[in-house]
């Protein structure tokens, strides 16, 4: 397996997020995270930097909803709206 093959099996939370378009900035992904709103595999999470695995679930408190998704697969770069939908399957 390659170098860039291994390094798309996981993805830190707060970039994973924003690529997902489940938050605006990078930075809003972050303080989510550090206060504790996002948890995965019901585990709450407070490190911007913890790595998700596809096939992880990701509880996300966002401001009047509470969003639950499966990741599906983790990007490079972030793209459009159908991209990021892709990203993830929604369990909500």
């Amino acid at each position: 397996m390659s170098i860039s093959a291994k390094k798309l099996e996981r993805q830190r939370i707060d970039k994973w997020l924003w690529h997902a378009r489940m938050v605006r900035t990078r930075t809003d992904a972050a303080a989510l995270t550090t206060a504790g709103f996002v948890r995965v595999n019901g585990k709450r999470m407070t490190s911007a930097s913890h790595p998700l695995r596809v096939g992880d679930v990701v509880t996300v408190a966002l401001d009047r909803t509470v969003r639950v998704v499966r990741i599906e697969s983790v990007c490079e770069r972030r793209g459009g709206p159908p991209v990021a939908r892709a990203l993830y399957r929604d369990l909500t």
